[in-house]
């Protein structure tokens, strides 16, 4: 094993670690135990209820595995991903048949397999490499590369178990066409040609029963078809949009269902009546928008709605499943979720998430009454002393209330009331989106970091969706403005709480949280000791100004809640919230991780702050993975980056560390600027 330290380093860093040890700290856990691959993960049951099917490694690659149902132990892997692994997969109703979605280096232009279980044949469906211009030539991407059709799932149906409806930008990348498409002969046939939508509704019949495109105030107009045409069906407005959707329809296409906060703050989930219009509300929550529902998997009728606040709970619709969840309850202490249903309903795969362990997997026999533990995702979690997650509820300076999650170092908060026993460093780890949240359960970046002797807090800022439509309005051009007060907020309520220091809190996280990393470098650099930004964008002109063209139809939702790359006022509004425009106020350390094929937030805009700060003298390292995207998708690519994050935060922070030891092997790191500035870095890097 190659040293990591030399010379002063070894004392300064080591006497941090020490330092900051509390008398009775728990062991570090293995980094390779929180981001290595899961053992088996994603539990799936097929719909005749004759095999079941996980996600598990092999050679070191996930890919999906399947047993008999009655015989789980009798397992063997049916694919044959050899590199970057499967991480969704999905069964046909012919019920010998697996599909599952793959891209090349996290560019995100999904491919959709299809896998014969019996004879383990692996097609892939769309295989298609470019996409032309009018003029019939390939169109190129900036990197050189051929833009490549993205495969999207429109709908699967029992009546139909060998023909699926897709979406296909083939044609166009701005529009997704529907296709049907026989899984089992590839025999492909559009249905219907996309003239400017956003997206379609159907029905499990397969016809086409909405289309949708953006207004220009933001909102989003909904359209059925008329003849050989469309009419206007109804508009929700840009108030609206991110709290109102259309749900699904029941088997028969006679009740459409809807969640909706128009004239209200929440988001309800109603059933219309698609013959008369009659509405009527099935389920609400006072403080937060319905999110999940359980539907029954052969009429379809809703059987249960959660909503999520800072935990979730269910309003059961359907008497008939009360007991199954009742007895499912009682098993575990944690937080249910059902993975799939066979379609006479008679066998459930359920997985239980809690805070302080892995996900735990059951088959259950309904007639029986009976749920078999099959296995977690990560055995070698089990039994270790893990942390707990704790809801906090922190004011805002102006009167909001953020739900946040504060994980502590298990030795410093023995009884688990989320306040430690003296202060402790903290790493602010801030969620992407921003239109996304954090919730309560299982975080392998919380057990890690606590692990090393850290405070982990995560705040759902203004924007965060869940929490009705007012808390999401009120982020709408508050990019580094009201959104970054609260996280300042929230960092202030942990230090009059005596979580933490003024002087030893580091700030953290990915896409959006990538972004307020560099915020809170730029705008306020006096309050972070250090920062982590993976795929934050530097620049939101430039950033808006490269989304993927299937996202060119959502402009006027982007315009209107980050600001108007189209005009010259709204263009000079997004520069005065970019980092990249301050970036002479970065006085901190800042660790950039990347991937080179991310199409949301391009490489070029952390090669942009990079040159930029290099222009200015100002230390900086760039890690990039030229085979990623938005996220590092390969298990040795996030060993790789951790490890790498980990010296960085012990550096500056003073929290324990684990040796980078093999975590570099196989991985495709590279660090064009500032390998030297973390110690051990360049040492370890491949030759």
């Amino acid at each position: 094993m190659k040293r990591l330290f030399t010379g002063a380093s070894v004392v300064v860093l080591l006497s941090l670690v020490f330092i900051s040890c509390a008398p009775k700290e728990e062991a570090l856990i293995p980094r390779a135990d929180l981001f290595g691959n899961p053992e088996k993960a994603s539990l799936r049951i097929s719909p005749d209820g004759a095999y079941i099917s996980y996600l598990a490694p092999v050679e070191g690659v996930l890919n999906v595995w399947i047993a008999p149902a009655d015989n789980p132990t009798d397992a063997k892997a049916v694919s044959k991903d050899t590199y970057r692994g499967i991480r969704t997969h999905f069964w046909s109703y012919t019920g010998k048949h697996l599909l599952y979605l793959q891209d090349e280096g996290g560019d995100e232009n999904m491919m959709l397999h299809c896998v014969n279980v019996e004879t383990g044949e692996d097609v892939n469906l769309t295989p298609y490499d470019e996409i032309l211009d009018a003029e019939g030539n390939p169109i190129m991407l900036p990197s050189g590369k051929k833009m490549r059709p993205r495969t999207q799932i429109q709908e699967l149906s029992p009546e139909t178990p060998e023909v699926i409806l897709v979406g296909l930008n083939k044609r166009d990348p701005q529009w997704f066409d529907l296709y049907r498409l026989n899984i089992l002969s590839g025999e492909m046939e559009m249905v219907q040609m996309n003239e400017g939508f956003a997206g379609f509704v159907t029905d499990e019949s397969y016809a086409v029963r909405f289309a949708s495109k953006m207004t220009p105030d933001g909102g989003t107009a909904y359209f059925v078809p008329d003849g050989d045409g469309w009419k206007p069906y109804m508009e929700v407005s840009a108030e609206d949009l991110m709290t109102t959707g259309i749900m699904g329809f029941n088997k028969d296409g006679s009740t459409l269902y809807m969640r909706d906060s128009r004239g209200r703050n929440t988001a309800a989930l109603f059933a219309i009546n698609m013959e008369t219009g009659e509405s009527t509300e099935l389920a609400s929550h006072d403080k937060a928008d319905v999110s999940g529902i359980i539907s029954h998997p052969a009429t379809h009728e809703v059987q249960a709605v959660s909503a999520n606040y800072d935990r979730i709970s269910w309003q059961v619709l359907d008497d008939d499943i009360q007991p199954d969840l009742d007895y499912l309850n009682s098993l575990v202490d944690g937080e249910l979720s059902i993975t799939s249903r066979t379609l006479d309903d008679k066998h459930w795969t359920v997985a239980f998430i809690t805070d302080d362990g892995p996900v735990r997997y059951y088959l259950y026999d309904r007639e029986a009454r009976n749920a078999e533990f099959l296995f977690t995702n990560r055995a070698s979690l089990e039994n270790l002393p893990l942390s707990k997650m704790n809801p906090m509820l922190i004011p805002t300076r102006d009167d909001l209330e953020l739900v946040c999650y504060l994980t502590l170092p298990s030795w410093m908060d023995s009884d688990n009331d989320g306040r430690p026993t003296e202060a402790v460093p903290m790493v602010l780890f801030v969620h992407g989106g921003p239109w996304a949240r954090d919730s309560w359960g299982y975080n392998p970046y919380h057990q890690w970091l606590a692990n090393r002797g850290y405070a982990v807090l995560s705040v759902n800022y203004r924007g965060s969706t869940g929490f009705g439509k007012h808390f999401v309005n009120a982020s709408n051009l508050e990019w580094a403005g009201k959104m970054h007060d609260d996280l300042l907020d929230a960092v202030d309520w942990a230090i009059d709480e005596g979580i933490t220091t003024k002087e030893n809190v580091a700030i953290m996280g990915g896409s959006y949280g990538g972004y307020a990393t560099l915020v809170g470098l730029t705008f306020t650099p006096d309050v972070f000791v250090c920062g982590v930004d993976i795929v934050g964008p530097s620049n939101l002109r430039t950033l808006l100004e490269t989304i993927p063209p299937y996202w060119k139809p959502m402009m006027d939702l982007w315009a209107g809640r980050v600001g108007d790359p189209r005009t010259e006022e709204g263009r000079a509004f997004l520069d005065e919230r970019s980092p990249l425009t301050f970036v002479d106020r970065i006085t901190k350390p800042l660790l950039i991780g990347q991937g080179a094929n991310d199409p949301r937030v391009k490489q070029s805009e952390s090669d942009q702050i990079v040159k930029a700060m290099q222009e200015k003298n100002i230390p900086v390292t760039y890690v990039l993975y030229p085979d990623e995207g938005h996220g590092f998708a390969r298990p040795e690519n996030r060993l790789s980056f951790n490890a790498v994050t980990e010296i960085f935060l012990a550096q500056h922070l003073g929290g324990r560390f684990e040796a980078i030891g093999t975590d570099f092997t196989n991985s495709s790191i590279q660090v064009p600027e500032g390998a030297t500035i973390v110690p051990g870095l360049a040492e370890a890097l491949p030759e």
